[in-house]
C-alpha cells in the first residue's frame, strides 16, 4: 500500500496514475526519484557513458537510478509515455557495447545498482532471492558466510551485478560443469516495456502453465524487460581443491585429456581451461607476478580444477592423482604439476586470468567470443587459424579459453609495429572471415559476452532467417514501440 503521506510516495502514485506531456519528463522524474534517483550533471554521469573496453561512448538525458521495481515501474510508464527509450545498465563491465546508449542523447539511462540487497540465505533449499544490482562478489561473500557458494565467477567479478549477468546469459570459468547464468536462474522478477511488474521469484520444480517465461528475458541484454531481482541457486562450499596445470603437445591432446578428465572425476570436475605457448610467454613477460608452471615448452597447456565438498574431500586427492598418472601412462601428458597450496594454485589461475591483458600490450587485436560443438573445437582452432593467417599475412592467431563447454576466445593478433586503428579496418575484415567460418562449423558467434550493439550487424549477417524472424516477433510483442535498448541485440528489418 502506498503511504500517500509521505511526499515521495505520493510521487510514485501519482507518477503511475497520471502521466503528463512528454515536456514535462524530466520534472517528472525529479519528483518521482528524488536527488538521489536523478542527475543530469555531466561529470557523474560521464563513466557510465562509455563501455568498459573504450569502444563506444553515448550521451543521455539523464541517469535514472531507481530503488526497487516499483519505482521503475513508473520511470518505465513516464518515457513510454513520453516516447523516451530506456538502457538499461548494471556495472557496466559488458564486452559488447551492450549497456552503452547512443550519440544522440534521446534516451534516458537507466541504472540498477540501488536495487542491491540480498534476501535471507535459504540453506536447506540452496537458494537466495537478491537484487539485480548486487555486486558478484558481495554475492559470493555472503553464501561463503553460510558455508554456501554462487557456483559463477568470472574476472568482472568486482563490478558485475546480477542483473547484468541475468541479462547477458553470463558463463565464466565453472559453466562445464554449473552451466551458464541460465542454470542458475529459479526465479525473476522484470518490469516490462509499459511498466508492468511481472514477478515470478518463487522456484517451483514442476510447473506446466505454459511457456517457461523467464528465459525469454534470460540472455535478452534488456530489450525485453528489466530485471529487478533474481531468485538464484547455490551449491555448497567447496571443502576441498586440486589444481592442475599440465603441458600437452597439441590441442588434439588436450581435448584427448579432458574426456580422460571427464570419465575419471566426474562431476568433481569443474574447469578445464586452454592456454597456447605463446600466450603462456606473453603473460610471463608481462606479469610481474607470474611464474612459468613447468620446466619445458609445450605448444599446449590446460589448466584443471576439481572440486569437492565435505562428503568427498577426502578422496578428492586420491583421485586426481590416479587420474593424472594414468594420463602419463598413456601419453596423454608430457609434464603436468598439482598445485601444493592455495597460493600456488592462485598462481596457476592467474596466468590464464592475465592473457587478455598481456595480448592487450603486445598491440592490436580483433577479439572474438566464439563457440562450437565442444568435439568440433580442435579441428576449427587446427584448421581455421592457418587459413586466417595466410589470409592475412604477419597477422598471429591466439585461441585460449573454455575448452570444456567449447567456449574459445579467439584472437587475431596484428603484425608487430602495426599502427592503431587496424583494427578499424583491416581487422573488421578479419572478424567478418572468423564468423563466416564459425557459422559454417555450425557455431555462435557469441558464446557468453552477448549481442549487444558491437556484433548486431554480424548477427543480421550469419543467424538463420527463421531466428531473426523469431527474435524480431518477440521483441515487437513485448515492447512495441522499441523502447527498450534499442539498437542492440534485436538487429532491425532490412
Amino acid at each position: 500500500m502506498t503511504d500517500t503521506h509521505d511526499p515521495h510516495s505520493r510521487a510514485l502514485a501519482e507518477a503511475n496514475s497520471e502521466i503528463s506531456a512528454p515536456e514535462g519528463f524530466l520534472a517528472q522524474l525529479a519528483a518521482l526519484l528524488g536527488e538521489s534517483g536523478l542527475t543530469s550533471d555531466p561529470d557523474t554521469m560521464a563513466p557510465w557513458l562509455t563501455d568498459w573496453r573504450g569502444r563506444y561512448t553515448g550521451r543521455a538525458l539523464a541517469l535514472a537510478s531507481p530503488a526497487n521495481a516499483q519505482e521503475l515501474s513508473a520511470v518505465v510508464k513516464l518515457a513510454a509515455a513520453a516516447g523516451v527509450p530506456i538502457v538499461p545498465q548494471g556495472g557496466n563491465s559488458g564486452m559488447v557495447g551492450g549497456a552503452t546508449p547512443d550519440a544522440s542523447g534521446h534516451s534516458l539511462l537507466v541504472s540498477l545498482r540501488r536495487m542491491n540487497t540480498i534476501g535471507p540465505i535459504d540453506k536447506d533449499a540452496l537458494k537466495v532471492t537478491c537484487g539485480a544490482g548486487v555486486i558478484l562478489q558481495t554475492l559470493h561473500e555472503a553464501a561463503e558466510a553460510q558455508g554456501l557458494r554462487f557456483p559463477l565467477t568470472l574476472g568482472g567479478k568486482g563490478s558485475a551485478t546480477v542483473g547484468g549477468l541475468v541479462s547477458t546469459n553470463a558463463g565464466g570459468t565453472q559453466v562445464l560443469r554449473h552451466g551458464n547464468m541460465r542454470d542458475q536462474v529459479l526465479g525473476l522478477e522484470v518490469v516490462l516495456a509499459d511498466g508492468t511488474i511481472w514477478s515470478a521469484l518463487t522456484p517451483l520444480k514442476k510447473d506446466n502453465r505454459g511457456f517457461d517465461l523467464k528465459q525469454l528475458f534470460i540472455g535478452s541484454e534488456g530489450t525485453l524487460g528489466m530485471v529487478t531481482s533474481a531468485t538464484l541457486a547455490l551449491s555448497p562450499g567447496i571443502a576441498e581443491r586440486r589444481v592442475v596445470w599440465a603441458g600437452v603437445e597439441s590441442i588434439h591432446a588436450a581435448r584427448a585429456l579432458l574426456i580422460h578428465c571427464q570419465r575419471r572425476l566426474g562431476a568433481a570436475l569443474e574447469g578445464f581451461e586452454v592456454v597456447p605457448q605463446a600466450s603462456l610467454e606473453a603473460v610471463l613477460d608481462h606479469t610481474a607476478k607470474a611464474r612459468k608452471p613447468l620446466e619445458g615448452d609445450h605448444a599446449w597447456h590446460a589448466l584443471i580444477e576439481v572440486v569437492a565438498d565435505a562428503e568427498g574431500a577426502d578422496s578428492l586427492a586420491e583421485r586426481v592423482e590416479n587420474a593424472l598418472a594414468e594420463a602419463f601412462e598413456t601419453g596423454l601428458v608430457q609434464d603436468a604439476a598439482i598445485a601444493a597450496s592455495e597460493a600456488q594454485a592462485d598462481a596457476f589461475w592467474l596466468i590464464r586470468e592475465e592473457v587478455p591483458f598481456a595480448e592487450r600490450a603486445k598491440g592490436p587485436a580483433v577479439q572474438h567470443d566464439i563457440s562450437v560443438a565442444v568435439e568440433r573445437m580442435p579441428d576449427f582452432i587446427a584448421q581455421v587459424s592457418p587459413q586466417i593467417e595466410a589470409q592475412f599475412p604477419g597477422t598471429h592467431v591466439v585461441a585460449f579459453g573454455h575448452l570444456g563447454d567449447g567456449n574459445i576466445h579467439y584472437h587475431v593478433l596484428a603484425a608487430p609495429g602495426t599502427a592503431p586503428g587496424w583494427d578499424l579496418t583491416e581487422g573488421k575484415k578479419i572478424s567478418a572471415w572468423v564468423y563466416d567460418e564459425v557459422t559454417r562449423w555450425g557455431g555462435s558467434i557469441s558464446a557468453e559476452h552477448g549481442i549487444g550493439q558491437n556484433k548486431i550487424v554480424e548477427l543480421a549477417h550469419t543467424a538463420d532467417p527463421a531466428a531473426l524472424t523469431l527474435l524480431r516477433a518477440v521483441k515487437m510483442a513485448l515492447d512495441p514501440q522499441g523502447l527498450l535498448n534499442p539498437g542492440k541485440l534485436v538487429p532491425p528489418n532490412a
